[in-house]
Order: C-alpha cells, then structure tokens, then sequence
C-alpha cells in the first residue's frame, strides 16, 4: 500500500457520503411534497447551500475534540448494525437504526453528529433529520474509517510542526490509539517515533483490524 492509498481511501469515501446527500435532495426534489400553500417543508435548497458550503459533516479530529471536551449536549449516533456497533463504536456513541432515525426524541439544544462505517448512511441521516427541522446536525464526513484513520492509528508526516504532533499524539492517546510519524514519502516510521508503531494493546486492537480490512 502507498502513502497516497489513505488519502485516496478518505476522498473516495467523502465522496460517497456527498453522492448520498445530493441523491437525497435529488429524490426530494424530484417529487416534492406540498402540504400548506403549495409549498414544500424542506428547504431543498438551505440544505443544498450547507453541503455546499462544508456546514454538513464534522471531521474525526473534530468530533474527537467535541468528545474529549465534554461538549454540552453533543450526542454520537452510530446508525450501523448491533454486531457491527458491539465489534467496535466511538466513545459515547449510541446505537440508533436508520429507519427508526426520524423517531428519535433530539432536543433542539443538543448537537447530533451521526457516523456509518464509510459515511453514505449517516450522511443520509443528516437529510432526514434536518428535514425535520433539527439545525444543529451533523455526520461524520469518512465514517468510521476517518475515525480509526485520523483518531486511532494516524500517520503523521515527519514534516509536521513538532506542536502539531504533540497535539494529535495527546488526542489519539486520549482515546486509546497510538500515532505514527513517518517518512514524508514512505509509510516507514521515522526513527524517533518509531516505537510508537509497536503492536497496539487495546482490546479493540482486532476488531479495528477487521474494520479496516472492510475499508479496502
């Protein structure tokens, strides 16, 4: 596998989960419904301007930091399967089934920020549950596969600022993850870090394994 194959495997995943939303509003706008007026109750085109400007998804760093600080009201909805949640979940995330989403008690306070294994679910999720009026919603832009990516088990360029890798070390050892400094052009371990890539034991260890051969 390349330096380039994550990146790839990140941008092929956001763009799965942007295809999903736009079929979404496609489907939506294709066959309105008009219950007062002749109008629609979903505003097609707020939701277009927030994929749009970026304002739909959260990254894994940034719900990392939302979870490590506690933030108010912030709730993490995995919308996968039982077994798929029990093999392995975000901290604090709660296992909610897609089609019983729209039933889902959210108080208009709280911040929602959904996650699927590669994000085309969730992002479906932000469609419905924006549809019913919740504004401040989001979903997890590469799915699980950013969370293991970026949180886990990042790989971080030898040419990152020292500070900057001091501050993903301490989050990604916050959720129990080790990080990798590597070559800028290889996947190798530079030497000074290079007894962070020693076997991970945390009891997720396998399950992230089997996530990630998912991924590929």
């Amino acid at each position: 596998m390349t330096a380039n194959a994550p990146a790839h495997g990140r941008a092929r995943r956001a763009l799965a989960a942007t295809a999903a939303v736009l079929g979404v509003l496609a489907a939506v706008v294709g066959s309105p419904s008009a219950p007062e007026g002749g109008r629609s109750a979903l505003d097609v085109g707020g939701l277009a301007r927030a994929v749009v400007r970026e304002e739909d998804h959260v990254t894994a760093l940034e719900l990392a930091q939302w979870i490590r600080e506690r933030r108010p009201g912030l709730r993490v909805i995995d919308v996968r399967t039982p077994a798929e949640f029990d093999e392995f979940h975000v901290p604090t995330a709660e296992r909610v089934a897609l089609d019983t989403l729209v039933a889902t008690p959210f108080g208009r306070d709280e911040t929602v920020v959904l996650y699927s294994e590669g994000g085309a679910h969730a992002a479906q999720g932000w469609v419905l549950l924006r549809a019913l009026g919740h504004e401040r919603v989001y979903f997890l832009r590469g799915g699980l596969y950013e969370w293991l990516e970026q949180v886990m088990n990042p790989h971080v360029p030898s040419t990152t600022p020292q500070a900057q890798r001091d501050s993903i070390r301490a989050l990604t050892l916050w959720f129990g993850g080790k990080m990798t400094v590597v070559d800028s052009a290889s996947t190798v371990p530079s030497a000074p870090d290079r007894e962070l890539s020693a076997p991970h034991k945390s009891d997720a260890r396998e399950s992230i394994r089997k996530i990630r051969r998912r991924a590929c």
